[in-house]
């Protein structure tokens, strides 16, 4: 080695000049500006009883990080007939976006008013799908969906495509499925490993624990959910014929991001060590596929204007955090479709912790830091806890059927709303300085109407369960 190069690989020691760190020190500043009110108070827990405490010292990491810096930019396409959404597509891409994430919906009311192979191709007019990855979020349609997506790249094994099959969160939103939940799992699994040769680069599931959070769930339970749902996945897989290390590689793990930065960030650090150690007791070791997804339960129809801030501070936990792509919903979300200019916002948020403040650059900013890898540390094992409950339970569907995992949601979402009774937890524009005569932003147009779409309908009773229903802050408070 070079002395040039020995210089460009050189730690460079930033303590250097600066007295040792006195704990004594601090603690005595402490008292004095607390005057006689006991330390302990500065302690805060997260829902599930995790302690935060006002200060740390030694790191317990390091954790498993991502291997390349920087994150994709996804872009939301969720309202619209075909040809409006591809108006919309175009657009993104042209203006920063690196990837699509299409909501379908033949109703037209949650989604693209898509019902057909050739709607999506038309939907997809003018996008390189071996250049711009296109990810898909259909619920029980989803195997159908994953076929147009699959004649829509016309088999180019360079395709960049996430097919995102998670019957599971559509069963634990809704509440039942049409038909049994297991013969939906197979169905999937079936599509799933037949589109896996033509499309090496494909991801097949997304094993989201997002339901959970957006039903007022935990960082523990989230995590947990997404774990006990890869599982789920990954043995279904291995049934259709995949190998499990090959099922695991395909797998993307589906969390949340919200305004609470540093719990987020954390969380998806702990998202990486939980997966290290599913896949390395499954026989088949993999590195974490993470796409982060904005809190849909921060945003206020109260204010919306200050969803943008909330936004801000979920996209800068999920760049720090270390997700693969983020998906930032439009600031409007709580009110309708988003237009033009909320969709802007959207990507221009990523661009500019992107580009200008460069957030991206360094693979894991938040290592070596004592409070971050400390509270990494505390939710992965508690996500592993839980993790180990829902499988002791009879696995993920068990869980859910029998009601586990909506009680932990209904347990968080009873300690948010009294955490909001005791103004422990504010929500600007609701609960603290809010909005008088305010000015409504501009909502965008959704599809006027649906389209027939084939039956997503299998054989068999329906299942059912607790639905893990989606709840705002703003309506505990």
């Amino acid at each position: 080695m070079t002395s040039a190069s020995s210089a460009d690989t050189a730690v460079v020691p930033l303590a250097t000049g600066f007295a040792a760190p006195d704990r004594g020190a601090w603690l005595a500043l402490v008292e004095k500006t607390l005057k006689g009110a006991p330390i302990e108070g500065l302690t805060r827990r997260t829902l599930e009883g995790l302690e935060i405490q006002p200060l740390y010292e030694a790191a317990a990491g390091p954790f498993p990080a991502k291997s390349a810096p920087g994150w994709d930019l996804r872009t939301l396409i969720r309202a619209g007939d075909a040809a409006s959404a591809n108006a919309d597509v175009l657009a993104d891409l042209t203006q920063g976006a690196q990837s699509l994430l299409v909501r379908i919906d033949p109703a037209g009311e949650g989604g693209v008013a898509l019902g057909s192979a050739e709607a999506l191709a038309r939907m997809l007019d003018g996008v390189l799908l071996e250049v711009a990855p296109v990810a898909l979020d259909a619920g029980f349609l989803g195997p159908k969906a994953a076929d147009w997506l699959g004649a829509a790249a016309k088999g180019a094994p360079a395709a960049q495509l996430a097919f995102h099959l998670d019957p599971l969160s559509a069963f634990a939103v809704a509440g039942e499925s049409p038909g049994p939940i297991e013969a939906h799992l197979i169905s999937a699994a079936t599509v799933a490993a037949r589109l896996a040769e033509p499309y090496p680069k494909a991801s097949l599931f997304l094993a989201s624990g997002g339901a959970a959070h957006e039903a007022g769930g935990g960082e523990a339970l989230e995590l947990a959910l997404a774990a006990a749902a890869a599982l789920a996945y990954a043995k279904a897989l291995a049934r259709a014929g995949l190998p499990i290390a090959d099922a695991f590689e395909r797998i993307v793990l589906g969390l949340a991001v919200d305004a609470d930065y540093f719990l987020s960030l954390a969380k998806l650090r702990a998202a990486r060590r939980v997966w290290a150690r599913l896949t390395e007791a499954c026989g088949a070791p993999s590195p974490a596929r993470i796409e982060a997804r904005s809190s849909g339960r921060m945003l206020t129809r109260a204010d919306p204007w200050t969803n943008m801030i909330r936004l801000t501070a979920s996209a800068f936990a999920g760049a720090a955090g270390g997700a693969d792509a983020i998906v930032l919903g439009a600031f409007t979300d709580a009110l309708g479709a988003p237009t033009a200019f909320a969709r802007r916002q959207a990507r221009n948020i990523q661009l500019v912790l992107a580009e200008e403040a460069h957030v991206g650059r360094v693979i894991d900013p938040a290592g070596g830091s004592g409070y971050i890898e400390t509270l990494t540390d505390e939710i992965a094992r508690a996500a592993w806890t839980r993790f180990r409950a829902i499988e002791a339970a009879g696995g993920v569907v068990r869980a859910l059927e029998s009601g586990h995992i909506a009680d932990l949601a209904a347990q968080s979402r009873v300690e948010i709303a009294a955490r909001i009774e005791r103004r422990e937890v504010k929500v600007l524009g609701v609960t603290d300085f809010p909005i008088q005569d305010g000015v409504s932003p501009e909502l965008g147009t959704a599809a006027s109407s649906g389209v027939e779409a084939p039956s997503p309908r299998l054989p068999g009773p329906d299942s059912r369960c607790p639905p893990l229903t989606p709840v705002r802050l703003e309506e505990l408070a």
